[in-house]
């Protein structure tokens, strides 16, 4: 798919960075609760320092965002890239049931919602429109994970470097979210920040080459990307 829209990000980073009304979403009364919700689910410690911090984003890349979300982001740029609606609507109702995500609903669903409606203008992309469609009739959520791999695909954006430009933001935005009360410097944050990300290259790498991921096994599909 070649996007034709002159507000095509240039980058999978810059639209990865385009994830603000999800950290915003994060930074309300009731994203503040959600992350509360999130430390506990994890069973992570109360975030008091840099360590602490640093337990809860491994263990939200650990138990979130490498089993689930990048496989989810990856199973919808490969609908998206195949023209495959109906997969992508039943892939929308799959994470709906799937409780870890349930305290990153209201976030979730706010930020893809909004960046979906930016992608109506696209006529031409007649499985956007269904997407749409499928949410306003109330047969999909809009889970801000699959608008991010149905624009990786529409843009023609890599998916490889999607991945890690979304694992990265995303691992950035929920450090400063749960950093918030406590005092630790930029450096010092920046500092967790890149240390939670360490291991991403490793797990993208296994989701794109390999399919390896416990998500895409439990619905029975293997993924399948090139190099």
């Amino acid at each position: 798919m070649n996007g034709q829209s002159q507000l095509a990000p240039a980058s999978a980073a810059e639209l990865a960075g385009d994830l603000a009304p999800f950290v915003e979403q994060l930074g309300s009364p009731e994203g503040a609760a959600s992350l509360g919700a999130v430390v506990a689910a994890l069973n992570s410690p109360r975030i008091e320092d840099a360590a602490s911090l640093g337990r809860f984003l491994d263990a939200y890349r650990t138990q979130l965002l490498a089993p689930v979300e990048l496989p989810a982001i990856f199973k919808a740029w490969q609908h998206a890239s195949r023209f495959e609606a109906r997969e992508l609507i039943a892939l929308d109702q799959q994470l709906a049931r799937e409780p870890v995500l349930k305290p990153f609903a209201l976030a979730s669903l706010h930020a893809g919602r909004n960046q979906l409606r930016r992608l109506r203008p696209l006529r031409d992309q007649k499985l956007v429109q269904r997407y749409l469609k499928a949410i306003e009739a109330g047969e999909a959520s809009g889970w801000h994970t699959l608008v991010f791999g149905v624009t990786l695909a529409i843009y023609s954006l890599p998916p490889r470097q999607g991945l890690l430009a979304y694992a990265r933001q995303t691992l950035g935005a929920f450090a400063h979210s749960a950093a918030r009360g406590v005092k630790l410097s930029e450096a010092e944050l920046a500092s967790v920040v890149d240390r939670a990300c360490a291991e991403l290259p490793q797990a993208i790498n296994a989701l794109v080459d390999d399919g390896t991921s416990p998500f895409l096994a439990a619905t029975g599909e293997r993924a399948a990307l090139p190099a």
